[in-house]
């Protein structure tokens, strides 16, 4: 086995700095990519099974099919994240992406170029956790924004896949970073609805019940549906609702979920703050049962990066 990180790419392992895609790619000319992610609790990957059904889903509704079965898969993530794990530092963990694109177009012209023929470049790789860049959500909380770019809906593009046509999420970001360059993006519907954010499921938490967007409007969160599985543990109920930024400003907490930080606090929106501006209590639960079932301190492994 090579001594160096390494990639699965099209049916191979090899080196990462080896690993490329042609410019004439579907994942670049159309940017027509599916995608899923998993992380690692002391170098375990965590609930690979529904992720690896997640993304599956997403190939079959984009009519992209994976050479490799899902069985194959799950191997070869096992096989990368083993390998690759021995590279990383003490305190650090990987997260694993898998990506998916139509394949190379023969021409580069995109849909018009009619290519029948088409073999889907399918990439597996890891990276470090990059742990610190998050630090703050623990210290201070999060900031969401809602920008002016709406959340795409439903009727163009099902939110139950996951894929990398993220424009609206670049232009998002670009917006709200001017108001706080640390704040993240909560794109609402067009019916002003809270939707989601570019990485992460948005939660809030009132009179003893998490308010989660509806389904029909958001990406089903692998880490979201974990947290409602705690939630429910610790006798909290969990709704699926239309609920507005009115809502969140008077709800007692709010959170992000999201695969790589699993739960963040929420204390502001749109500058405001949620209930007194401070990280609750519901959270500070929350992320201790999380760490007690993976038996790591999930705070403290991101304040110490």
């Amino acid at each position: 086995m090579s001594q160096e990180e390494l990639v699965y790419l099209n049916g191979q392992l090899i080196p990462a700095n080896q690993a490329s895609i042609a410019i004439y790619d579907a994942a670049v000319v159309l940017g027509a990519t599916l995608t899923d992610m998993e992380r690692t609790f002391n170098h375990q990957i965590f609930q690979l099974d529904q992720h690896i059904e997640r993304f599956y889903r997403s190939c079959k509704f984009a009519r992209i099919e994976p050479a490799e079965s899902k069985s194959e898969t799950q191997k070869i993530i096992e096989e990368l994240v083993k390998h690759n794990s021995q590279f990383l530092r003490p305190g650090q963990e990987l997260g694993c992406i898998q990506f998916i694109s139509p394949g190379e177009f023969r021409a580069y012209a995109g849909a018009a170029g009619q290519n029948k023929e088409m073999r889907p470049t399918f990439c597996i790789h890891t990276f470090p956790l990059p742990f610190s860049i998050w630090r703050h959500f623990y210290t201070e909380g999060a900031h969401v924004v809602t920008p002016s770019i709406r959340h795409v809906p439903p009727e163009c593009i099902d939110p139950k896949i996951k894929c990398r046509s993220r424009m609206h999420w670049w232009l998002a970001d670009k917006e709200t970073h001017l108001v706080d360059p640390k704040a993240v993006s909560l794109c609402l519907d067009l019916q002003g609805n809270v939707a989601e954010t570019s990485g992460s499921n948005f939660l809030m938490y009132k009179a003893g019940t998490i308010w989660s967007p509806t389904s029909r409007n958001i990406l089903p969160g692998v880490s979201s549906q974990f947290l409602r599985q705690l939630a429910v543990e610790m006798g909290i109920n969990w709704i699926e609702k239309d609920f507005q930024v009115y809502d969140v400003i008077n709800a007692e907490e709010a959170f992000l979920a999201s695969t790589p930080y699993c739960v963040a606090p929420v204390t502001k929106i749109n500058g405001l703050p949620i209930n007194n501006g401070e990280i609750g209590p519901v959270f500070k639960a929350l992320i201790e049962l999380w760490g007690k079932r993976v038996e790591l301190d999930l705070e403290e492994q991101i304040l110490r990066s």
